[in-house]
């Protein structure tokens, strides 16, 4: 009864609020059509790869029945060192702080256990459902969003508590983040339709080769080439650049970007930037790599 009446009393105070952060990463090897050279991620023991670090061993890459490799987007995952779900991994996450902005405390869970500084995050969506409630106390998780190129993800350091997970190679994951995480994948397959959200993948130019890599990472499967490069070029999205892309002994492939809007001079939808000038933001990069932070 004692420990009915806490659980009831504690369903009664202000919900627990706190800040997590999906970031979905390519490695270099994905953006060139190399996905099958990347390590695999063991997800019985909570290991996975350095993105950069190991690309010339194992598969990480999905297949296809026929054994085609498929780019695979990746996310870094933090180990839970306390109840509940002590051992599980989770999303970076965080505490709001007094006087401290959303957009501050989003940056400050990624600095302080993955060392990553994105250009830019965007709000996904702040999940509150009763179901979350653990030992009686409400739960509300404000998340936020990023995708981030080869130059940003080489700010990532790998720790005991901190790694890199492919996306359809998950481990156990604590509270409703496998959740959380589909719906960041959904968000970013609808949005691929009709912005320049690849951009963030893959760079402001880029092959056509390269921009479907990033169509195969975010969906999950092949695409045929010629059909997407008629799709591409038939959508008005993207326009050539008059340049071309070197590449070994193949023949050079045209460079492409997305095209301006109309009378704007800008492209496709873009997120806001994160913001650096926050009151306090030191711009630290934080040392706990893991062990401080508190996922939700």
């Amino acid at each position: 009864m004692h420990i009915s009446a806490n659980v009831s009393e504690r369903a009664k105070e202000p919900p627990n609020i706190g800040v997590s952060v999906v970031i979905l990463a390519l490695g270099p090897s994905d953006l060139d059509g190399r996905a099958d050279n990347l390590p695999a991620a063991n997800t019985v023991s909570g290991t996975a790869p350095d993105i950069h670090a190991t690309a010339s061993r194992t598969d990480t890459a999905s297949r296809t029945s026929n054994g085609d490799a498929v780019p695979t987007l990746r996310i870094p995952l933090v180990r839970r060192i306390r109840q509940p779900f002590l051992g599980d991994w989770a999303l970076p996450g965080g505490d709001l702080q007094g006087g401290r902005s959303l957009e501050y405390a989003a940056e400050k869970a990624l600095r302080s256990t993955t060392s990553l500084h994105p250009q830019y995050l965007e709000q996904l969506y702040t999940f509150g459902d009763p179901s979350r409630s653990h030992g009686g106390l409400p739960m509300v998780s404000i998340v936020y969003w990023a995708l981030i190129g080869e130059t940003e993800a080489k700010d990532f350091r790998e720790a005991q508590n901190v790694r890199w997970f492919p996306v359809n190679q998950l481990p156990p994951l604590a509270f409703d983040h496998k959740d959380i995480i589909e719906y960041a994948l959904t968000r970013v397959r609808n949005k691929i339709e009709y912005s320049n959200i690849a951009t963030r993948l893959v760079g402001s130019e880029f092959t056509l080769s390269q921009l479907r890599n990033v169509y195969e990472a975010i969906y999950g499967r092949k695409l045929d080439a010629p059909n997407f490069r008629r799709r591409m070029l038939s959508t008005g999205m993207v326009e050539p650049t008059g340049e071309k892309l070197a590449r070994g002994a193949h023949r050079p492939a045209c460079l492409y970007r997305y095209v301006a809007h109309a009378g704007t001079g800008k492209s496709a939808t873009s997120a806001k930037p994160a913001k650096s000038g926050q009151p306090g933001h030191t711009g630290d990069t934080g040392t706990a790599h893991g062990t401080t932070a508190t996922p939700r």
